[in-house]
């Protein structure tokens, strides 16, 4: 089995096992119960409470525009390390994730990249699902540092040049 293969198969083990877990501790799905106010409750003027501030962990929209403006950065990213990996097969160098065959095949690189971009939304999508805000927004910011990463290392790799003959 060749190292890429490998490290494919435990990066989907590893996705697996962090949806499973958090599947495991999702908090319950209750609605709370409104208690029927007594009717010297009634009589009295409550202040309004004060309103909560926003907090990754509370819940919201899986639409909401921070997710946009995360869903957007991943994407950018994404693209990103698809032009610096073009780049970087230009300049003689190998992929290392995946085999060369793919990445010059440009339509099949593509994809690749806009498929990586929506098992990331996607993750995204099963943490907010199950109560995990915060992992929810993690997922994004996490993805787009590593594919960023990967697009500047790319770059800064010096030409291979290939060695000719006496």
């Amino acid at each position: 089995m060749k190292k890429s293969q490998r490290i494919r198969i435990r990066l989907l083990g590893l996705l697996l096992f962090v949806v499973l877990v958090a599947e495991r501790t999702a908090p319950a799905q209750e609605t709370p119960k409104q208690e029927q106010p007594s009717s010297s409750e009634t009589k009295e003027m409550r202040a309004p409470s004060k309103p909560q501030k926003s907090d990754a962990s509370q819940p919201h929209r899986f639409w909401d525009q921070e997710n946009g403006w995360l869903f957007t950065g991943v994407g950018a990213a994404r693209t990103l390390d698809y032009f610096s990996t073009l780049n970087m097969r230009r300049r003689g160098r190998q992929e290392i994730f995946l085999t060369n065959d793919v990445v010059d095949n440009h339509a099949a690189f593509a994809t690749v990249e806009a498929a990586g971009t929506g098992v990331s939304i996607g993750a995204s999508y099963l943490f907010h699902r199950y109560g995990h805000h915060k992992l929810e927004r993690w997922t994004s910011f996490v993805h787009i540092g590593l594919a960023t990463t990967g697009a500047v290392r790319n770059y800064c790799l010096k030409t291979a040049h290939v060695a000719t003959g006496p």
